[in-house]
C-alpha cells in the first residue's frame, strides 16, 4: 500500500488532540459507565457481565483492521467515528431519563465501543502514515501523555462534577449533563479534527482489497504456527486474571453503602481518591516498572512484575477488611494498588512485544497479541461481578490475590525466546506499535 501526503500540518495541531479522542469514548465505556450504574442502583453483576461484554469490540478489532487499509482516506474515517462516537454519547445522556435506560444505554455503548476500536486503527494508522520514523518516536510521548489526559479529564473531572450534581439532583440528570459533555466533547474534537488533521490518500485500493483476505488468513495462520503459541496465550490471558476482577470490582466496592460491605464513598470521592490520586500513581509505577524490566531483562524481572501487580491488591483487602473513614487512608491505598499495577503491567507488555510478536508479521502479530491481552481483562471482568455476589467483598479480594498463582507457576515453564522458527527475519518495523502498546495499552 502506498499514500500521498495530501497536507503537512505541524503534528502539535493534531497528535495531542487525536489520542485525547482516542482515549474519551474508551474510558467512558470502561470506566466512567461502571459508576454511572452504580449510582443508578444496578447490581454489580450486571454492570460487570454487560460493561465486560461490549468490551470485545475491542478484542477483536484486529480482525477488521486490514479491510480499513482499503479506503480512500484514513482521515475520513478518524472524523466519521469520532462524530458517531459523540453522537452516541449523547444519544446515551438522553436515554438516561427513559424506563428502559438500561439496555438502550448498554446498545448505545456498544455502538460507541466499536466506534471507538474502529477509530483507534485508523487514528494510528494516519499517525503512522503522516510522520516519518524519527517523529514517530519523537511524538510517541505526547501520544501516551494526552491519551492518560482523557483518564484524568473522565474518572477525574467529570467523576468529581458527577458526585457533585449528584448532591443537588437525581443521579440520572446528574450523568445525563456528564455523558452530554463527553458527547459534544467528542463531537468537537471531530469538527476541530475535519480541518486540523493531515490528508493521506490511499493510492492503491483495489490492489489492497483484493490482497486483504489473503494476507489476513496468512497472518492468523502464521501467528497460531508458532511453537509454543497456546502456552503463551494461557499466560497472557491469566496475567490479566487478578486485574479484570480487581480494576471491575474495586470501584464499585467504593461506591457500595458500608451496610454491604463497601466503603460507601461518594462519587466525587472515588473521583478524588482513585481517578486523579489513583491515575498518577499508576502513570508513575509504569514509568519505574519499565526502566527495572530494562535493567534486570524480561526473564528475570517477570515474576518480580507479576507479584508487584498483583500484592498490591491486598489494599482491597485491607480495605475491605478495616473499612476505615478516613480519606487519607483511603486514598494512599489505593495510589499502592495503582502504583503496582502499572509497574507490573509492563511486563505483559513486553513479553507481548520480545517473545509472541517477531517474526513474519511482527506488527500484525503484536496487535493479535495485544487481542489476546484485552480477551483475558474482558473475560474475567465479565464473571467477576457474580463472583463478587457470591463471595462477598472479603473473600472475593483474597480470591483475587489467589488467581494471580497460577500465572506465577507459569513463569517457572515459559520459554522466554522468541516465537519464531529459528532463522525466521523480521520484515516489518515494530516501532510504532510498541510506541503505541507502551503508551496506551495498559488501560485495553
Amino acid at each position: 500500500m502506498t499514500t500521498e501526503n495530501l497536507a503537512s500540518p505541524h503534528p502539535m495541531r493534531w497528535v495531542p488532540t487525536l489520542y485525547l479522542a482516542e482515549g474519551l469514548p474508551f474510558y467512558a465505556v470502561a470506566l466512567i459507565a461502571s459508576l454511572m450504574y452504580k449510582s443508578m442502583g444496578v447490581p454489580n453483576e450486571q454492570i460487570a457481565r454487560w460493561t465486560g461484554l461490549i468490551g470485545f469490540a475491542w478484542v477483536f478489532k484486529c480482525l477488521w483492521s486490514p479491510f480499513l487499509e482499503a479506503a480512500r482516506s484514513k482521515k475520513f474515517i478518524v472524523v466519521i467515528f469520532q462524530l458517531v462516537g459523540g453522537a452516541s454519547l449523547g444519544l446515551v445522556a438522553v436515554t438516561l431519563q427513559l424506563p428502559m435506560y438500561f439496555a438502550l444505554s448498554i446498545a448505545l455503548l456498544a455502538v460507541v465501543a466499536i466506534a471507538s476500536a474502529t477509530h483507534d486503527i485508523a487514528a494510528d494508522g494516519l499517525y503512522i502514515a503522516s510522520l516519518s520514523n524519527k517523529q514517530q518516536a519523537a511524538y510517541a510521548g505526547w501520544q501516551g501523555a494526552f491519551y492518560n489526559a482523557a483518564k484524568f479529564i473522565s474518572l477525574g473531572g467529570l467523576v468529581i462534577l458527577a458526585g457533585h450534581l449528584e448532591k443537588q439532583m437525581a443521579a440520572s440528570h446528574a450523568w445525563t449533563i456528564i455523558f452530554a459533555i463527553l458527547g459534544v466533547m467528542l463531537c468537537a474534537l471531530g469538527l476541530y479534527h475535519m480541518w486540523a488533521l493531515p490528508g493521506t490518500k490511499n493510492t492503491n485500493t483495489d490492489a489492497s482489497m483484493r490482497s486483504v483476505f489473503v494476507t489476513l488468513w496468512d497472518v492468523i495462520v502464521d501467528f497460531f504456527r508458532k511453537p509454543g503459541i497456546w502456552m503463551a496465550i494461557s499466560f497472557i490471558i491469566l496475567f490479566r486474571a487478578g486485574e479484570g476482577q480487581i480494576q471491575t470490582i474495586g470501584p464499585l466496592f467504593l461506591r457500595d453503602a458500608r451496610n454491604l460491605g463497601g466503603l460507601g464513598l461518594t462519587t466525587d470521592q472515588v473521583g478524588i481518591a482513585y481517578g486523579t490520586a489513583g491515575t498518577i500513581a499508576f502513570l508513575g509505577g509504569s514509568i519505574l516498572g519499565g526502566y527495572f524490566a530494562s535493567w534486570l531483562g524480561l526473564k528475570r524481572a517477570l515474576p518480580w512484575l507479576i507479584l508487584a501487580m498483583n500484592t498490591p491488591n491486598l489494599a482491597f483487602f485491607f480495605l475491605s477488611h478495616n473499612l476505615p473513614e478516613n480519606m487519607s487512608v483511603i486514598t494512599a491505598a489505593l495510589a499502592f494498588e495503582m502504583f503496582g499495577y502499572g509497574f507490573g503491567f509492563v511486563g505483559l507488555i513486553l513479553f507481548i512485544m520480545q517473545v509472541v510478536a517477531p517474526g513474519k508479521y511482527q506488527t500484525a502479530h503484536y496487535a493479535l497479541g495485544t487481542g489476546v491481552m484485552q480477551l483475558g481483562f474482558v473475560f474475567f471482568k465479565t464473571v467477576s461481578g457474580d463472583i463478587q455476589v457470591v463471595m462477598g467483598y472479603q473473600h472475593f479480594f483474597l480470591w483475587v490475590l489467589l488467581s494471580a498463582i497460577p500465572v506465577l507457576i507459569m513463569t517457572r515453564f515459559m520459554s522466554f525466546s522468541e516465537l519464531t522458527p529459528h532463522g525466521e527475519q523480521d520484515t516489518q518495523d515494530n516501532n510504532a506499535a510498541a510506541a503505541n502498546g507502551m503508551a496506551k495499552t495498559a488501560d485495553a
